[in-house]
């Protein structure tokens, strides 16, 4: 049995690897589009409106999750799926 130790905070901190700037730059453009859309949802009163712009919604939260799953898994299959539109 192995014992394990935790690393001193200052330590993950400089070990930790962050997100491509690409990436970070495209989930901030998709959350501020997430964003207008869920006001464009909030003020409209056409049920149908609303629905498109739900599913608009819903495709860009579904994309930021698989972009999330693509990078942490470090998947180029599935990130290179992505980059298409």
């Amino acid at each position: 049995m192995t014992k394990t130790s935790i690393k001193p905070f200052r330590q993950y901190l400089a070990e930790r690897q962050g997100y491509p700037t690409w990436v970070r730059a495209t989930v901030v453009t998709l959350i501020l589009r997430v964003r207008d859309l869920t006001k464009r949802i909030e003020d409209s009163d056409d049920q149908v409106t609303k629905q498109s712009l739900l599913a608009q919604q819903n495709k860009l939260l579904a994309y930021i999750s698989g972009l999330g799953i693509a990078i942490d898994t470090k998947d180029d299959r599935l990130l290179n799926r992505l980059k298409r539109p």
